[in-house]
C-alpha cells in the first residue's frame, strides 16, 4: 500500500557525507557522556530492595509514589502495578547505613499513614551479585543479537551488507544509551528490552532497503550504484513513512499514557525508531557504497552484459 509514489528519485548518497559526519559527531557525543557520567542503573542492576504491597481497593500510584518520595527516594523510586491494580511492587536503591529490613519498615510505616489497610506480601533483597549477572547477561544478549544480524544480512545479501547494518545499529544503540547517560535517566531491565528490540527495528527498515537495492541491480543495469541506492530508498519512501509513524504513535501512547512504569522504555523505543529511520538511510545504505557495494555482488548471472538473449539487458528507468 502506497500513500503517495514519488516519481522522480531524491539524491541522498549525494549528501551521504554531510549526514555521516553529524552522525559521527552524535556518536562521538554518546560516547563521551557514557565514559564522563555513566548510566544511571536501576535496582535491578546496582542491588536494593523489592517489596510487594496490597491494597484493598484499586492503588493510586501516584499517591504510593509521593509517600514513598517523601522518604527520600525522589529520584530512585520505581513504583508500578503488577498482577492486579491493588497490587503494588515498589524497588528501592541501597542506602549507606540502612539495612533492608529498616527500609521496608519506613516504607510500611509511610503507606500505612496515608492507607491504613494496606498489607506488605513479599520483601526482598537484590543483592549486587544479582546486578552483575544482569549486566553479563544483556551484554550477551547485545552481542547474540549483533553476531545474528551479521550472519543473516551476510547470508541473505552480501557481507558489505552485513557491516554495514551492524555499525549503523550499534550507532543506533549508542545513541540511545548517551541519551540515557546525558540526561540520568534511569537505565532499567525495560530499557535493556527497548534497546534489543530496537536492534531487531532497525535492521529491519536495513533489510526492506538493501533488497529494494538488489532488485534495482537486477532491473536498471545502466544505473551507477549510488544511483540505485537513490532509487531504492525513494521507492521505500512511503512504506517508511506508513510503517514508522503507525510504530511511533503506539510509542508515543505509551509514553504520555503508560505512566512512570513504561515512561523509559517507550523513550528509549522513540529515541531508537528515529534514529533508526535515519541510520537504515544515510548510515547503513552509505557504508554500503562506500565499502563498493556493486552489481557482481548481487545479482549472480551465466549471461554477459548486454547479450540480446537477455530481456533485461540495457533495461533504464
Amino acid at each position: 500500500m502506497e500513500f503517495f509514489r514519488i516519481k522522480k528519485d531524491i539524491p541522498f548518497m549525494k549528501h551521504a557525507l554531510v549526514f555521516n559526519a553529524i552522525s559521527f559527531i552524535t556518536f562521538a557525543l554518546a560516547v563521551f557522556f557514557l565514559f564522563s557520567r555513566g548510566l544511571h542503573l536501576s535496582v535491578e542492576f546496582t542491588g536494593g530492595t523489592v517489596l510487594e504491597v496490597a491494597y484493598s481497593q484499586p492503588a493510586e500510584l501516584a499517591k504510593v509514589r509521593s509517600a514513598v518520595s517523601a522518604l527520600g527516594y525522589a529520584d530512585d523510586v520505581q513504583v508500578q502495578n503488577f498482577g492486579t491494580a491493588r497490587d503494588v511492587m515498589i524497588r528501592l536503591p541501597v542506602q549507606k547505613g540502612v539495612t533492608s529490613a529498616q527500609q521496608s519498615e519506613q516504607v510500611m510505616g509511610a503507606l500505612k499513614a496515608a492507607d491504613p489497610g494496606v498489607t506488605l506480601r513479599r520483601t526482598e533483597f537484590v543483592g549486587p551479585q544479582v546486578g552483575e549477572e544482569l549486566v553479563h547477561g544483556g551484554l550477551m544478549a547485545l552481542a547474540m543479537v549483533v553476531v545474528g544480524i551479521v550472519i543473516y544480512l551476510a547470508l541473505r545479501f552480501e557481507w558489505k551488507f552485513g557491516v554495514a547494518a551492524i555499525i549503523a545499529n550499534l550507532h543506533d544503540v549508542v545513541i540511545i544509551l548517551g541519551f540515557f547517560a546525558f540526561f540520568q535517566w534511569e537505565f532499567s531491565l525495560s530499557v535493556l528490552a527497548a534497546v534489543l528490540a530496537v536492534l531487531g527495528y532497525s535492521v529491519n527498515e536495513s533489510v526492506v532497503i538493501f533488497d529494494r537495492i538488489r532488485e534495482a541491480f537486477r532491473r536498471f543495469r545502466k544505473m551507477s550504484t549510488h544511483e540505485v541506492i537513490d532509487h531504492a530508498i525513494t521507492s521505500t519512501m512511503s512504506r517508511t513513512i506508513i510503517t514508522h509513524a503507525s510504530t511511533e504513535a503506539m510509542v508515543l501512547s505509551m509514553l504520555f499514557f503508560g505512566g512512570p512504569s513504561l515512561h523509559y522504555f517507550a523513550l528509549a523505543l522513540t529515541i531508537g525508531i528515529l534514529f533508526g529511520i535515519y541510520s537504515s538511510v544515510f548510515v547503513a545504505a552509505a557504508i554500503a557504497m562506500w565499502l563498493g557495494v556493486k552489481r557482481e555482488d548481487l545479482v549472480k548471472s551465466t549471461r554477459k552484459e548486454g547479450d540480446p538473449n537477455d530481456p533485461n539487458a540495457g533495461a533504464m528507468v
